[in-house]
């Protein structure tokens, strides 16, 4: 037997047992599965990589404090907020006209206080017009006879919360009935104004009466409506009735003198037949109109007073 070659065999042998017992003598630890690689990928990281971020933030660093570029971004930041701010406005605008609403709550102390006691007392008052300024109304601070939505407002949530303490006195109250109560003025004041506006149509009348006009004119009664509450807790029932009864009569003049010039301001421009006919049903419309308003004042407020 030749010794040598199985010598020479187990020579040859050897190293390659040496290199698969290497990696190999660890095989049953599963910590061992998975190669740490993450100490080899911290020399990219150190590279070419970190140091373009590094240059791109100095970068932006160096855009940012110039101020040219700056004054730049600046102003296109304003024009894009005035661009959106005119957008919103204009689609504001054709659901709500504020604009129109500005209009309306242009008061000061003086007028409300000349109106309400137009409201109450409108017997003396001689002129009804209402003054133009460039084919424009003026303002309702300093024209008595414009409408306006301040007063009218205020009257509704001042009636609420008469109404709420009226209940209260009578151990009624609940945020429930408040609410009810709240509900139903709101309702009436819609089915009202709602039954003008269809009215005019039928009628085919010309008038410059915008619907916030009869908002405002169908929410001046909400005035007479406290006045008479507040009587009734005060005085009882027959204060109620002679306060009620009082506001209702004044209302009714506020109203056809009111409503007389602004449902009749364009029959000057028709026919004399057609002028004839038209305006009794004009003036019988603004009759009603104002006559209503007594129903709806007693309506609402009778329940609170006993």
């Amino acid at each position: 037997m030749d010794y040598s070659g199985s010598a020479g065999f187990r020579q040859r042998k050897l190293p390659a047992k040496v290199r698969t017992r290497g990696p190999m003598h660890n095989v049953g630890d599963p910590s061992h599965l998975f190669e740490d690689t993450s100490g080899n990928m911290e020399a990219p990281m150190s590279g070419h990589g970190y140091e373009g971020t590094a240059g791109f933030g100095l970068t932006r660093q160096g855009i940012l404090s110039d101020p040219m570029m700056s004054n730049l971004a600046m102003a296109y930041g304003s024009s894009l907020a005035s661009q959106g701010k005119n957008i919103v406005d204009k689609n504001i605008d054709r659901f709500i006209p504020v604009s129109r609403l500005k209009y309306y709550f242009a008061v000061d102390t003086v007028y409300v206080g000349k109106k309400l006691g137009l409201l109450v007392f409108p017997y003396m008052h001689q002129n009804w017009e209402v003054r133009y300024q460039q084919d424009t109304p003026v303002a309702p601070r300093v024209e008595v006879n414009a409408p306006d939505l301040y007063i009218p407002a205020m009257a509704f949530i001042t009636y609420l919360l008469v109404a709420g303490f009226a209940l209260g006195t009578q151990s009624r109250f609940s945020p429930e009935m408040l609410g009810m109560q709240a509900s139903t003025a709101l309702i009436w004041l819609v089915i009202e104004v709602l039954a003008i506006l269809l009215s005019l149509y039928l009628v085919t009348v010309n008038t410059d009466l915008t619907t916030i006009d009869l908002v405002a004119f169908a929410g001046y009664k909400y005035v007479g409506m406290i006045t008479g509450v507040v009587s009734g807790l005060i005085f009882g029932r027959t204060g109620y009735y002679v306060a009620l009864g009082w506001c209702c009569i004044s209302i009714v003049v506020f109203m056809i003198r009111t409503l007389r010039l602004k449902i009749l301001s364009e029959a000057a421009a028709e026919g004399v037949l057609v002028r004839g006919t038209r305006n009794q049903l004009r003036m019988y419309l603004t009759m009603a109109i104002a006559a209503v308003q007594p129903f709806f004042m007693y309506w609402l407020t009778f329940h609170l007073v006993r």
